[in-house]
């Protein structure tokens, strides 16, 4: 029943006005007082054959004719069945992701309702909460480690790019991670996403780096990667994900160190205008992206699209049914002549 409400309206509701006269005049014709009558007292059995006939044409005449009345009425008051659709147009950016798969993620420094947070998850939670938050924007991923590697291509399915998202792993002994080669190559990872956005027309195109080291692996430094993506109007918003404290297992790393290169990160930033930030932890992180989705806004606008289907012809045709049927009453069961 509430769908019927929802789709069901009238196009021209102002007609329904008329229906005011047409419920006076059935209620006039119901209360029009006695009828004249001619008693027979020997000719009982023709009085009762003229009731029948009265009874007949005013019984069923007047009900099919205020019938096909009101229907004309609803006919002209345009019923329609109405669906509306939401179109949106947007001048959206396009968006590269460039998320730091090196085994220095695997860190659990970060807390999240108490428990302690490996870096990777705790980036892939924010990042995909942003991704979610933009849905008029294109966007690719590239993870990297001692290489980049495409893990979502730019796109407006954002559900593929979410699930390709949650799927990136760590290398493992088993080489199972996303990226098998050891390392951090920052200026390759950022190569690479540059040359994504550079075949892409958009408004606005940007990367966001993601990373908790510093460039020890590839073939290009961040600072040449960074001098490229400014010919090419792209801006790098930089972000170093950890703590202080935070150190790989001895398994890993024989002595290890903290790699944040955070002066590096500042000149990428500041040299393709955009902002570099440090997330020590998941609030400040958030607060970060949510910085960024202030910063790079899209432009949309969003309209409804009405799609009525008329329903006149069918109360148009209950109308002449009604109407025809009266009048054939009306002629086969004549009232009394006065």
């Amino acid at each position: 029943m509430s769908s019927f409400f929802t789709h069901f309206r009238f196009a021209q509701p102002g007609w329904l006005l008329l229906l005011l006269p047409a419920l006076l005049l059935l209620v006039l014709r119901q209360g029009r007082g006695s009828e004249a009558a001619v008693m027979f007292p020997n000719l009982a059995v023709l009085v009762s054959l003229g009731k029948s006939v009265r009874r007949m044409a005013g019984g069923i005449g007047l009900p099919l004719a205020w019938v096909a009345l009101v229907t004309a009425i609803v006919a002209m008051a345009r019923p329609v069945w109405r669906n509306d659709y939401q179109s949106r147009t947007a001048s959206g950016i396009d968006i590269m992701i460039a998320f730091d798969v090196s085994l220095s993620m695997d860190i659990d420094d970060f807390i999240d309702q108490g428990e302690r947070v490996k870096r990777i998850d705790a980036a892939k939670m924010v990042v995909d909460d942003f991704i979610r938050l933009r849905p008029d924007d294109r966007m690719g991923l590239v993870a990297f480690a001692g290489r980049p590697r495409d893990a979502s291509p730019i796109t407006l399915d954002h559900k593929w790019l979410r699930n390709s998202l949650r799927e990136l792993r760590l290398n493992d002994p088993f080489d199972l991670g996303t990226v098998k080669d050891q390392g951090t190559a920052i200026g390759s990872a950022l190569s690479a996403a540059a040359s994504r956005l550079d075949a892409r027309d958009a408004k606005s195109r940007i990367i966001v780096l993601i990373t908790d080291g510093a460039n020890n692996s590839g073939k290009i430094s961040p600072l040449e990667a960074a001098e490229h993506a400014k010919t090419l109007g792209i801006k790098i918003y930089t972000i170093a994900i950890g703590t202080k404290e935070g150190r790989v297992e001895r398994n890993i790393m024989r002595f290890p160190y903290q790699e944040f290169d955070l002066p590096t990160l500042r000149k990428i930033a500041a040299l393709t205008g955009a902002e570099h930030y440090w997330a020590q932890n998941l609030e400040s992180l958030k607060k970060t992206f949510t910085t960024i989705d202030q910063l790079e806004k899209t432009e949309a606008k969003s309209f409804t699209v009405n799609d009525d289907t008329e329903l006149f012809s069918w109360f148009l045709g209950v109308t002449l049914l009604a109407a025809l049927a009266a009048a054939s009453v009306q002629a086969l069961h004549p009232p009394p002549a006065p």
